[in-house]
């Protein structure tokens, strides 16, 4: 099994007090609250655990863009990209990804190009519809979305692939353009998808054979996006295998279960209650009447797993410590071993041969990060990177 350390780059300062008596941050959070003293810091220290990541053996670190949020420093995950090329040497760097519909897409398709020449063909790239936010922020219509991304991912492949292209179609038009440089790994860096869960989504990766990380809150929801993935991709002609999914999982390392939950919480508490969904719509419903979902977008689910596919705000502002708890029992959080078997049980449960590990969701100390990497590389990489799934039960 492949191991990428995922990093949202939260800012490395807590602002939680800035909430008050309300149940949210202020929106938008104006910059009197923005240290830039602690945003370089937080980058630097970020750069540096990526760099220690890289001498443990890892397999790639990966990052994603999001703006206007202490929730994650990462508004252009290609200069992040950049920093690493030149100062890991091995290590994967997993774009997760630039925002399609928010871009220029043949000038996307060139700084990829420039990061794979870089990186010395390092580079993995994801890519991502992004949140609603975002889409407030950059004054793109929601409804407009999907057909912004798919028209982008086609100038992107174009780009990259053909000598000279040209391109004319609803948002963007090209002629007689030929890029330079062109990307070391031929026809183009891998291309991957995360998918929050729409139905839409999963059918338009599927018919291209994009390798997809399934989001969801639970077990249930995820098997659900994974099996109609699959279903998706045997229509289309092709057949879904373990190098298709990758799982994310978010891990801690400690002498106990009761340890892990004791030195996570505060952080892990503080992502949901705090970070998650500032500024943000998560729930589906709103999101559908917006037109950033429709409202079919739900249709493969299982109906005991519905309820989480609503990705209801409270599920995440109103996480007690004492949930969190109970859920850690089901979580690969505790000892080396538990951390490893559980990952191990999972990813052979929905056939996935790849893990995003997120280690530092909630701007928990840069040495205690670092301490979570060296713990999760002494007991548990060496197991992972033992193991192969071979098998894609769900189909």
């Amino acid at each position: 099994m492949k191991v990428i350390v995922f990093d949202l780059l939260p800012y490395g300062q807590n602002v939680e007090h800035l909430k008050g008596a309300a149940a949210e941050l202020p929106y938008p959070l104006g910059k009197q609250h923005c240290d830039p003293q602690v945003c370089a810091q937080t980058y630097e220290e970020h750069l540096s655990a990526w760099e220690e990541a890289d001498r443990l053996g890892y397999d790639g670190v990966g990052f994603n863009e999001h703006h206007t949020s202490p929730y994650g420093l990462m508004n252009s995950p290609n200069l992040l990209a950049a920093s690493a090329a030149q100062r890991t040497k091995k290590i994967k760097l997993l774009i997760y990804g630039n925002l399609l519909p928010l871009h220029q897409p043949l000038r996307l398709a060139e700084e990829i190009a420039m990061l794979d020449c870089l990186s010395k063909g390092r580079i993995i790239c994801g890519v991502a519809r992004g949140i609603p936010r975002e889409y407030k922020v950059h004054n793109v219509p929601m409804e407009d979305s999907r057909a912004r991304f798919e028209e982008a991912y086609d100038i992107l492949i174009k780009a990259w692939t053909e000598e000279v292209f040209s391109h004319q179609s609803r948002f963007w038009s090209y002629r007689d353009v030929a890029i330079w440089p062109r990307p070391i790994q031929q026809p183009h860096p891998p291309v991957w998808m995360p998918v929050t869960g729409s139905k839409e989504s999963l059918e338009w990766a599927a018919a291209r054979a994009i390798p997809i990380t399934p989001g969801g809150s639970t077990d249930g929801l995820r098997e659900d996006a994974v099996r109609y993935y699959g279903e998706c991709m045997a229509k289309n002609g092709g057949k879904m295998t373990p190098e298709h999914i990758s799982m994310a999982a978010v891990t801690y390392v400690a002498d106990s279960k009761a340890k892990a939950v004791e030195e996570n919480a505060p952080y892990q508490l503080y992502f949901n209650r705090t970070l998650f969904s500032h500024g943000n719509v998560t729930e589906t419903n709103l999101q559908r009447e917006a037109g950033y979902v429709t409202d079919q977008a739900s249709a493969y689910v299982r109906p005991e797993n519905l309820a989480a596919a609503a990705r209801a705000r409270e599920d995440f502002r109103g996480l007690t410590k004492e949930t969190l708890a109970k859920r850690a029992e089901n979580m690969p959080w505790g000892t080396a071993d538990e951390v490893a078997e559980r990952l191990i049980a999972s990813a052979e449960k929905i056939g996935s041969n790849t893990v995003l590990v997120s280690m530092n969701r909630g701007a928990m100390p840069n040495d205690m990060f670092i301490e979570q990497l060296r713990r999760f590389a002494v007991g548990v990489l060496p197991r992972l990177h033992a193991h192969q799934v071979t098998k894609s039960p769900l189909v």
